[in-house]
């Protein structure tokens, strides 16, 4: 199979017979979309994991806010006075 493929030359194999044109394009094609099936999943998780970060972030100071609050409120409802 191999044996019928031989070039004299590395400039010869470049050159592909003069189809170089479409073999090193598809060859960039292909690794352009290797590249980006490869590198687009990461970027995606470390995005999605930030945003998970920042949600839990921002969740826990929402919890501290509205615990304060619900403890103030607390404190209000109990009329100076009154028993229960």
């Amino acid at each position: 199979m191999f044996d019928s493929i031989v070039f004299s030359s590395v400039s010869e194999f470049l050159q592909m017979g003069t189809y170089a044109v479409h073999v090193w394009t598809v060859y960039a094609v292909f690794a352009v979309f290797i590249f980006v099936n490869l590198y687009l999943p990461l970027v995606q998780r470390r995005q999605f994991i930030r945003e998970q970060k920042r949600r839990a972030q921002r969740d826990a100071q929402m919890g501290k806010v509205s615990a304060d609050q619900n403890a103030g409120q607390a404190d209000d409802s109990v009329v100076p006075g009154e028993s229960e």
